[in-house]
């Protein structure tokens, strides 16, 4: 029996370092002052007995972040045992040995905490940043995705591939504390990544960021049947979800605070993406209803939706957003306390065996 399965399924946040301007006071944080929240995040989450913290890769003004392994190698040092992810790397467009080497030697300063979470990533702006290709995106993936696994399991290479210099012999180095770092790869919505993730025995992370999450089960399935197919132990299967969060109190509480900040997180998002659209409150009344995927509400709301996903995946981690939209630092760090003391110990207590 695995610790998860003992302890009950592992829950942290993460965050994509969104810069934003406070919809209620019109002030945007500077980057400096962001990425000093994120790391102090990392601490309260830590202290506070969470398990995962996550950190995103963006390469754009309106985001802090661009290197995880930095943000997170400074977040290993004033954490002791939370795990460090991405969330996710930009692996299309990363060298899969740069990225393996900074994640290993993350792994190193923090006793053995370090994870990737490698997707595709929502934008594409890293693509002529590093001279690569849209038209290569699936490709370019599946070969990084190759070459980082074969990083993780051998000292030496010999690889050769389409789009970057062949390996022959080639240290890799340092060496990891763990014997192999958990490597998951982020999965949007198509049945595509679900295959690709479950071929390469994986862990699969879910991005479930609204609606009705019974949709996603057919994924969850896909992914399973081709992990087995390919030979993998169920064991090596693992699914984690993420999605937006906002815990109060009350349900109605959590929902009059959060609309302006989510309303604001979508409209300059979908800005960012070229759509020009606004979230009226009548939608994110529907978005934030008790059968969602949007993890707003009491504690006891909140711990509902993850045991119902729960039940429909049987997952083995569930990762919360809660620093969108221009948030304040005092509500994020209110959200991790309130994660951690009102709705982990029941989470966990349903999920072990």
């Amino acid at each position: 029996m695995s610790t998860i399965e003992k302890n009950g399924i592992e829950i942290g946040i993460y965050t994509l370092a969104d810069i934003g301007p406070d919809p209620l006071t019109g002030k945007t944080i500077t980057a400096q002052q962001r990425v000093k929240e994120i790391i102090q995040a990392a601490k309260l989450a830590d202290e506070a007995g969470l398990d995962v913290f996550g950190v995103g890769e963006h390469h754009r003004l309106d985001y802090a972040v661009s290197s995880p392994a930095v943000v997170l190698s400074a977040i290993a040092q004033v954490t002791e045992r939370i795990k460090l992810t991405s969330t996710t790397s930009v692996l299309s467009t990363l060298d899969p040995v740069r990225l393996f080497e900074d994640f290993a030697t993350l792994d190193l300063l923090s006793d053995g905490r370090a994870e990737i979470l490698a997707g595709r990533g929502a934008f594409i702006e890293s693509f002529p940043l590093f001279g690569y290709s849209t038209n290569d995106y699936d490709e370019l993936f599946t070969e990084h995705m190759d070459l980082l696994l074969q990083l993780n399991r051998n000292e030496k290479v010999t690889w050769s591939g389409n789009y970057r210099s062949a390996l022959k012999n080639a240290e890799i180095s340092p060496r990891p504390v763990q014997e192999r770092m958990p490597i998951w790869i982020g999965v949007g919505g198509t049945p595509e990544s679900a295959v690709r993730a479950g071929r390469f025995g994986v862990g699969m992370a879910l991005a479930i960021l609204g609606g009705d999450p019974l949709r996603f089960k057919p994924l969850v399935d896909i992914y399973r049947n081709a992990g087995l197919e390919a030979g993998h132990s169920p064991e090596e299967l693992k699914v984690g979800v993420t999605g937006h969060a906002f815990i109060a109190n009350t349900t109605q509480q959590a929902k009059d605070e959060f609309f302006p900040y989510y309303s604001n997180y979508w409209s300059y998002v979908n800005r960012q993406r070229g759509m020009g659209t606004r979230m009226s409150r009548e939608d994110f009344e529907h978005m934030a209803s008790p059968n969602t995927a949007l993890f707003v509400g009491s504690p006891q709301q909140i711990v509902e939706k993850v045991l119902r996903q729960h039940e429909l995946f049987g997952h083995t981690r569930f990762l919360a957003q809660v620093d969108i939209g221009g948030l304040p630092f005092n509500k994020v760090a209110e959200n991790i306390e309130l994660l951690a003391t009102e709705v982990v110990p029941v989470v966990k207590k349903a999920t072990s065996k």
